[in-house]
């Protein structure tokens, strides 16, 4: 359709000779500021900054090649400097593209249709309460299904003994059964507290709605926090067991609660009944919906509160209980490393000897393999089918190994203006299947790149196509035998990854 405007545009003006064209999109600022300690309806506030942000100021200017004249009168009108125009040689709105992904009859051209595999299902005899009190449960998206987290919901949305619910919402989908568990819930009588973070940059009008729905149904609402945005993954289940006794039931994520990008993005989640952390995320709730103030937490760590004073303390610990006859080693999954207090403790622990494995997907400022500063750090990033998205953390600690999984990037903005969480694995069978799981990222032969000190990312290949280790291939593998085994009632035979010693 732009090739057809370009070319035949000037059909639509008789009697004027067109002179110059050109295709533009222009780009605004969306990150308007809301007065969160405004005396009326904060939500009102947020209605506000999007109407606002239609004509917020423009930032930045793309441009097809036809006109450089065009070109220099659009970037003055709109105030831009020359640095902010960028000429693009093809379509300059390839997010309209995505359409041409759900197009019928070419089927040939797409990735095959996977199945996401069910980890447990539910019966008469096994609630998903009597599976949660044998056992902690790990969930690994996209491999397997996020039909246990909306079960979780309305399992406790329909039970008569559960009392309390109690989640973060960051993102969801459109049609979120989380939504409508969370609003049948409230329906029901049961006490629904729900934080809303109504800052999610372009969820904004959505989560309003949610919000909305919420409150009529009975919920009680929390808009967030004032000058933080609440990023972390978390719900709660309170529950009078049949003893009389009330328990309560977690659930804590590296990815939000959307059914959607739950078919599409990697995240790791736990579901325990841990006495401690379960304790620990009754303390974080009632913090954020100002019943008290944050105590000390046992388990978990907050940021902006203690998040990062947490990893620097690991870091460092690793650094002081590492020796050249048993080195240190940390590896971490995240999606983004820019934090420089972070990079600098790291840079520490190289040079005490730690080798420091980072799987960083996108942004990474940290340069490895740099001579008495980061020799003994490595860096890949594996981009593929699936959108890594979990957050993992290992420390050898001496023998004394550590796991953890998060919600938060060690970005300043996670962890100095963001509600984060970091949690512990303390199941031993679920730490040495997340440990697989992170090393796995490490011997990727097929969509792992590795980052170089001058700066430039190079592919890794291994040996012939077909034999390349892609670890994203691998655990759809694994989540479908896993659910064989299950399936068949077979023995269960945990697959190991193939793995190179650090």
């Amino acid at each position: 359709i732009d090739d057809i405007v370009l070319t035949f545009g000037h059909e639509m003006f008789k009697g004027f000779k067109i002179r110059d064209k050109i295709l533009f999109k222009v780009t605004r600022d969306a990150d308007i500021g809301v007065d969160e300690f405004r005396d009326d309806d904060f939500v009102a506030a947020m209605k506000e900054v999007l109407v606002n942000r239609q004509s917020s100021l423009p930032v930045r200017l793309s441009v097809s090649k036809e006109s450089q004249r065009l070109a220099s009168l659009l970037a003055g009108l709109l105030g831009l400097e020359e640095r902010d125009v960028y000429h693009m040689g093809g379509p300059i709105d390839l997010k309209s593209f995505m359409e041409l992904s759900s197009v019928k009859g070419f089927d040939r051209l797409r990735f095959p249709v996977r199945e996401a595999f069910p980890v447990f299902s539910a019966s008469e005899e096994n609630s998903i309460w009597d599976e949660l009190r044998k056992r902690d449960i790990m969930l690994h998206l996209p491999y397997e299904s996020f039909s246990l987290v909306s079960d979780f919901f309305e399992s406790a949305a329909v039970d008569p003994a559960v009392l309390a619910i109690k989640a973060t919402l960051y993102r969801t989908s459109g049609d979120s059964p989380v939504i409508k568990s969370l609003t049948k819930a409230a329906k029901n009588g049961k006490q629904v507290t729900v934080v809303v973070e109504l800052k999610a940059r372009f969820d904004e009008e959505r989560n309003i709605a949610w919000a909305s729905q919420l409150e009529q149904a009975g919920a009680i609402v929390v808009y967030g926090v004032a000058h933080l945005k609440v990023h972390a993954k978390a719900a709660l289940v309170v529950r009078r067991e049949e003893d009389g006794l009330v328990r309560r039931y977690a659930h804590l994520s590296t990815g939000n609660y959307n059914d959607r990008t739950a078919r599409l993005y990697a995240d790791l989640s736990l579901f325990t009944t841990n006495p401690a952390i379960c304790a620990d995320l009754g303390s974080f709730f009632n913090m954020l919906t100002g019943l008290s103030n944050l105590g000390d937490l046992k388990l978990l760590s907050m940021a902006p509160f203690d998040l990062k004073r947490s990893l620097l303390l690991l870091i460092e610990r690793e650094s002081g209980r590492s020796s050249p006859e048993s080195p240190g080693l940390i590896v971490a999954k995240i999606n983004s490393l820019c934090d420089g207090d972070i990079i600098e403790a790291l840079y520490r622990a190289s040079a005490a000897g730690v080798r420091v494995l980072l799987n960083v997907r996108g942004v990474c400022q940290l340069v490895p393999g740099v001579k008495g500063m980061s020799e003994t750090i490595s860096v890949v990033s594996v981009v593929g089918r699936v959108l890594e998205h979990s957050r993992i953390l290992y420390f050898r600690n001496g023998g004394a190994e550590e796991m953890y999984l998060s919600s938060a990037d060690w970005m300043p903005r996670n962890l100095e203006r963001r509600i984060e969480l970091l949690f512990p694995v303390q199941s031993e069978e679920i730490r040495q299947r997340v440990y697989d799981i992170l090393l796995s990222y490490f011997v990727d032969t097929r969509q792992a790149r590795v980052l170089a000190s001058n700066g430039t990312w190079k592919r890794v290949h291994s040996g012939a196509g077909e034999d390349r280790f892609s670890a994203q291939d691998f655990y759809y593998a694994d989540a479908k035998k896993r659910f064989e085994a299950v399936a068949d009632k077979s023995v269960f035979n945990e697959l190991q990854v193939r793995r190179k010693a650090p």
